[in-house]
């Protein structure tokens, strides 16, 4: 007997939508993962600083910049 269910793999993945597709679209250097592990903004701001090698100040300003009020 076949099963028609789809793997493990892909029942934990959740979809990226809202503002963390466009920070996954407009940083290149994350993966889905990383962005659903995201609980705030100040996690951004803290995985921005590490993978682009900024300052904290430069990277909340480039994720104030980006998110314009708008919550993850």
């Amino acid at each position: 007997m076949s099963s028609t269910t789809q793997p493990e793999a892909n029942k934990t993945q959740t979809p990226v939508t809202g503002m963390r597709s466009e920070t996954q679209a407009k940083r290149g250097k994350f993966n889905a993962q990383e962005i659903t592990a995201l609980k705030d903004n100040d996690d951004l701001v803290a995985q921005v600083q590490t993978k682009y090698e900024l300052d904290k100040p430069q990277a909340q300003r480039d994720v104030d910049a980006f998110a314009k009020g708008r919550q993850l």
